[in-house]
């Protein structure tokens, strides 16, 4: 493995163990771990003759290590609902009771040891004062979720962030008085290989309703792969792995086992588990994990601070190239279309124009378009290379924000200014109303009834280009001009193309 390669003078060669008739596959079950772990690679009394046995009880120590170092970081999470349904409460009950005994419910207090949640997942702690990470489609805002250490300890929490299109949210434990919780280490998924070994840890069927998470390992399977398709998924709340992020292992990942830890031997978060790939009437022989990557930090940390993330919007609607023009070996992907008021018309992309490059990355196809610029936060700078009629050039172009679908929760968001938010226009307006204005305006977000800004007229939708002689095009620009304003402060509407009025707003 990658990360845990040493100087080559700790293991025993190759070279030496045909010459001594060793095993191959001993050996190559002794590079696999650090030379701490594999006492014959350096200790003398083993120099001659590493047996099978001692190298695989090498590896089986490593895992032991791993595990050992990560679970202290894993928690279950039960999910209980807020809604007042109760129905299936009973449905873990066991019905094979002897001698026609009465069946005894299980507690529904979720702090008992014997409580069986009916709705369960897994968590990671992700910071020393109680924060927990998960998938964001183990959170409901209609249910109350409890966190079990491997302490045994019971923890109410509250939702502190949610995001729809990364599928990742942040759990804080309502009360943490008096404990301090030890947070995972991170590793890097941009370094692992197809073949390297990985332990999932998580809370199948509850099994580790007490916090004992339960263990699985496998292989990393692939990289960069795309997830299951599922028609309604997509529609209504893509997300990023739609276009090839995850993580494939043969680790086996059950019911409950979203938002665990997949772990390298190092005992290092290298991906959060989160969906099996599973499709009616075949097995579930693969599972994923979102990587810990750039990315996942990035939205990790935003998420930690209660807050919404963003995602950047270019505006070109991509293509992929001809079959004809791949096997010549052309690279990249086709911009079918251009849309107005958008940073891609803005920069001068054309139709037909060919896309190789988002800041470096190679682009193959059109997803990979979406996920390398999705990636990028909103009103970054994202640096293209462009193919047009036989030339290369670089244009570098300001990202506007990507309109998500899907209910995005935030705790901590920007306060409002006389009962008015504004956002990038692309967040909020739908592409078809979009014009050539777009980028040098900001729109209005939300409007608090019987507010300043509300009586003044401003609705959602409205688009503000300046705030008095001052032009704004971004939400930090508009936010910037009218702080500290304590009189009437007046607002260029634009009401059409070419067309505008102007609104007061009082204190």
């Amino acid at each position: 493995m990658a990360d845990l390669s040493l100087p080559r003078s700790t293991f025993v060669s190759t070279s030496y163990s045909r010459q001594r008739g060793n095993r191959p596959i001993a050996v190559a079950i002794c590079l696999l771990t650090a030379s701490a772990l594999c006492p014959f690679a350096t200790n003398p009394l083993y120099a001659q003759e590493p047996s099978g046995l001692a190298a695989v009880a090498a590896l089986e120590q490593a895992m032991v290590s791993a595990i050992e170092t990560a679970q202290r970081s894993v928690v279950s999470i039960a999910r209980v609902s807020l809604r007042g349904d109760e129905a299936g409460r009973d449905r873990h009950a066991d019905v094979f009771q002897p001698f026609n005994q009465p069946v005894i419910s299980p507690p529904h207090d979720p702090t008992d040891p014997d409580f069986v949640p009916n709705e369960f997942a897994t968590g990671v702690v992700v910071d020393r004062t109680g924060l927990i990470l998960t998938n964001y489609h183990v959170v409901d805002p209609d249910s109350a979720h409890y966190v079990t250490t491997v302490d045994r300890k019971v923890f109410q929490t509250k939702i502190k962030a949610a995001d729809p299109r990364s599928d990742l949210a942040i759990l804080q434990i309502v009360d943490a008085t008096g404990t301090e919780f030890v947070p995972i280490k991170f590793g890097d998924a941009k370094r692992l290989k197809k073949g390297q070994i990985v332990i999932s840890l998580g809370n199948p069927y509850a099994i580790a309703r007490d916090g004992q998470v339960s263990a699985s390992w496998g292989i990393v399977s692939n990289m960069a792969r795309k997830a299951v398709p599922r028609t309604s998924y997509i529609e209504e709340e893509p997300t990023l792995h739609q276009y090839g992020t995850l993580i494939q292992t043969d680790a086996k990942l059950n019911l409950g086992t979203s938002g665990g830890a997949l772990v390298n031997l190092k005992g290092e978060m290298v991906g959060l588990t989160t969906a099996l790939a599973a499709t009616s009437g075949y097995e579930q022989a693969a599972g994923y994990a979102i990587p810990v990557d750039a990315t996942f930090l990035r939205i990790i940390e935003t998420l930690k601070t209660g807050r919404d993330v963003t995602y950047g919007f270019l505006g070109v609607a991509p293509m992929n190239l001809a079959a004809h023009e791949v096997l010549k070996g052309k690279q990249g992907m086709r911009v079918e279309r251009v849309n107005d008021g958008t940073p891609a018309k803005r920069a001068g992309l054309r139709r037909d124009d060919v896309i190789t490059h988002v800041n470096g990355e190679p682009i193959f196809d059109a997803d990979g378009l979406r996920l390398e610029v999705g990636k990028l936060p909103a009103a970054s700078v994202a640096t293209l290379t462009v193919e047009r009629g036989g030339q290369t050039f670089v244009e570098q172009v300001t990202l506007a924000k990507y309109r998500v679908r899907g209910k995005a929760i935030a705790t901590v968001r920007e306060p409002d200014w006389r009962g008015l938010r504004v956002d990038f226009p692309s967040a909020v307006l739908i592409p078809q109303v979009l014009d050539e204005t777009y980028d040098s305006a900001v729109a209005v977000s939300e409007v608090t009834e019987d507010s300043p800004a509300y009586k003044a007229g401003l609705r959602v939708g409205m688009l503000i280009t300046y705030v008095g002689n001052t032009p704004v095009d971004k939400p930090v620009d508009f936010r910037r001009e009218v702080a500290g304003q304590p009189g009437d402060v007046a607002l260029k509407i634009m009401i059409a193309p070419g067309e505008y009025h102007v609104i007061v707003v009082k204190p």
